[in-house]
C-alpha cells in the first residue's frame, strides 16, 4: 500500500507521521531535543543533535518490518518551526548552534529598525514583523556582535534547510519559510533588497526559494539505502508548522480563525491579501500564490505550562511530563474559573504579538495565603489563553471571525479547548489530529503528487472535529480577569525594561 511520510522539525521535538492517501494516520513517532539558554535572552539548539534525532525517528519507522513489509513510501514532505538561523561555512559545516525563534538577543537591533522608515518599508514588502525573532534581526546581530563568526559564514540557513542539505547536498528553501525571514519580498518572490542592505549581506548568503510543492530535490544514495527507500522517492519541500497547522483545519477562508498551541502559540487567519497595519503587528506568510496565512504569534504556549508544572513540583526527573499531563489537568479542573483571583503573565520568553516586547517578563499576580499550586497551574493556562485572546482581539479589528478551529497538542486537549471557548465566548471546533502540521504536510504532498488538484480539494482529507460551545457565565468572569491582564501588561512596560536590563547585566 502506498503512503506518504511527513516530518515536522518542531521547537522541542521531531514528529514523523505516515499517512495513507486518504489522510489516515498509519504510524507516529516522536523524538525530543533540548533548547539551551546560555543567557536570559538566548535560545539555541545544536543542529547536529536536531538532525540526528530527526533521522533516528524517521529510520525507526522506515526500518520497522511491520511497516516496510506493508507500505511503500512514495514521498517525504517536510514541515518546520520558523525563524531559526544557522551560520554555516563553505562546506556546510555549522558555525556554532542555531539561534531559534524564541531568542531575543537582537532586540535592540529590531527596535532600531522598527522605528525607521526603512523598517516600515521592509514590513510592507515582506509581511514579517520587525522583531528579535526575525532572521533579519538575528543575522544583523551576528554581523555586528560576532564578526569572527560572520567572516567564516558562507550561508545563513534554518534548521529545516540544514536537514535538507544533509539529505541532498543542496540549499533550498520554500516560499513559506522564506517569507518568515524578513528578507523575502512576497510580491516579487525574491530576496528583498532593503533587508539585504540593512543586514549588510547579499543574496548569495541565502538558499534558492521555491514553491511549497517543489519535489526537485534528490535524496543522496547513501540515505536511500540506509532508510530503505525506493530510488524514485520524492522529497517534497513542504512548508512551515504554522501554515500547515492552519491548512489542516480544512478551512481556507477569512471568516474563521485557527488557534494553535504547542510550545508556542498563534492565532491565524487565511486570506487572499496580507493583513497589515501601521504598527506592523501581524505576520503574513505565503502558503502558496493564492493564500496568505496571517495573524499573530505568542512565544509562551506549552513551554510556559511545562515550566510551571516543573517549578511547582508536578513533574521532576523521575516523572515524565506527558504521563502526568492528564493527572495535572484533572486536578486544576476543580479550581474555579479565574483561579480564585490569581493572574499569570506568561511572558517567560519575552513576547511577540500583540505587544511585541522582548523585555516582557512573567509574573503571578493576586497571590494570597489561601492559594495552592493547583491555583497557579490553572492561572498559568488561563494566562496563556488570555494572551491568545489579546492577539485575537487585535486581529478582529481587521478581519472578522466568530468561529474557531483549534490545533496543536495543547489546544486540542478537551480541558484547554473548553477554556478557549469560554474565554473567547465562541464555538470551537477541536481538530481530530494532534499532529496537525503533519496532516497539513500530507495535504501538500498529495497535492504535489497530483492525487488532489489543489489545496482546497485536499481539504476533503480533513475530518471535522467536535464542536465545543462556551459557557457565557464563565465568559463574563474571564472578561473581567482579561481586562486586568491587559492593564497589567501595559502598566508594567517600563518595569519589564528595567528588570530585563538587570537580568542581562548579571
Amino acid at each position: 500500500m502506498e503512503c506518504v511520510i511527513t516530518i515536522e522539525i518542531g521547537t522541542s521535538a521531531a514528529k514523523v507521521v505516515a499517512f495513507d492517501y486518504h489522510g489516515n494516520e498509519i504510524v507516529y513517532k516522536k523524538g525530543s531535543y533540548p533548547t539551551f539558554h546560555p543567557q536570559p535572552d538566548f535560545s539555541e539548539q545544536d543542529p547536529e543533535q536536531v538532525f540526528i534525532t530527526v533521522l533516528f525517528v524517521l529510520k525507526s519507522i522506515l526500518n520497522d518490518p511491520a511497516f516496510n513489509k506493508k507500505y511503500v513510501v512514495t514521498s517525504i514532505c517536510l514541515s518546520s518551526a520558523m525563524h531559526s538561523v544557522l551560520p554555516v561555512d563553505n562546506k556546510g559545516v555549522p558555525l556554532g548552534n542555531a539561534i531559534i525563534w524564541a531568542d531575543n538577543r537582537a532586540d535592540e537591533i529590531a527596535n532600531e529598525l522598527k522605528n525607521s522608515s526603512v523598517g516600515k518599508q521592509i514590513y510592507q514588502n515582506t509581511g514579517t514583523p520587525i522583531h528579535a525573532m526575525s532572521p533579519l534581526a538575528k543575522i544583523t546581530w551576528i554581523k555586528r556582535q560576532d564578526p569572527k563568526r560572520f567572516e567564516k559564514t558562507s550561508r545563513f540557513i534554518s534548521l529545516k534547510e540544514y536537514f535538507i542539505f544533509q539529505l541532498t547536498g543542496e540549499y533550498m528553501i520554500d516560499y513559506s519559510l522564506a517569507s518568515a525571514t524578513g528578507f523575502f519580498n512576497f510580491n516579487t518572490l525574491a530576496w528583498e533588497e532593503e533587508s539585504l542592505k540593512f543586514a549588510g549581506v547579499d543574496k548569495s548568503y541565502f538558499s534558492t526559494p521555491v514553491p511549497i510543492f517543489d519535489s526537485s530535490l534528490k535524496i543522496k544514495d547513501t540515505f536511500i539505502k540506509s532508510l530503505r527507500l525506493l530510488p524514485n522517492t520524492r522529497l517534497i519541500i513542504g512548508s512551515t508548522d504554522g501554515c500547515l497547522a492552519t491548512l489542516s483545519s480544512g478551512v481556507l477562508n477569512d471568516r474563521q480563525a485557527t488557534i494553535s498551541i504547542t510550545s508556542s502559540g498563534a492565532v491565524r487567519t487565511v486570506g487572499k491579501e496580507c493583513l497589515t497595519d501601521e504598527k506592523g503587528q501581524f505576520f503574513n506568510y505565503l502558503l502558496d500564490k493564492n493564500f496568505f496565512i496571517s495573524g499573530g504569534p505568542t512565544n509562551n504556549g506549552g513551554v510556559a505550562f511545562e515550566w510551571a508544572t516543573r517549578l511547582l513540583g508536578y513533574v521532576d526527573v523521575t516523572n515524565e511530563f506527558e504521563s502526568s499531563f492528564n493527572k495535572i489537568l484533572n486536578e486544576v479542573s476543580k479550581v474555579k474559573p479565574g483561579s480564585e483571583g490569581v493572574l499569570f503573565l506568561p511572558y517567560l520568553l519575552g513576547e511577540r504579538s500583540p505587544i511585541w516586547n522582548s523585555d516582557a517578563r512573567g509574573m503571578f499576580f493576586g497571590l494570597n495565603i489561601t492559594h495552592e499550586p493547583k491555583h497557579l497551574i490553572r492561572a498559568t493556562i488561563e494566562g496563556i489563553i488570555f494572551e491568545i485572546l489579546s492577539i485575537g482581539n487585535a486581529i478582529r479589528k481587521y478581519r472578522s471571525f466568530d468561529y474557531l478551529h483549534v490545533t496543536g497538542s495543547y489546544a486540542t486537549h478537551p480541558f484547554w479547548a473548553q477554556l478557549i471557548s469560554d474565554i473567547f465566548g465562541m464555538t470551537v471546533s477541536v481538530s481530530n489530529y494532534r499532529q496537525s502540521s503533519n496532516l497539513g504536510a500530507a495535504m501538500v504532498a498529495l497535492t504535489s503528487m497530483g492525487v488532489y488538484d489543489n489545496l482546497e480539494s485536499a481539504g476533503d482529507l480533513v475530518i471535522k472535529g467536535i464542536d465545543l460551545h462556551p459557557s457565557m457565565d464563565n465568559n463574563k468572569v474571564y472578561d473581567k480577569y482579561h481586562r486586568i491582564f491587559e492593564s497589567l501588561t501595559q502598566k508594567l512596560g517600563d518595569e519589564f525594561h528595567e528588570i530585563s536590563k538587570l537580568q542581562n547585566n548579571d
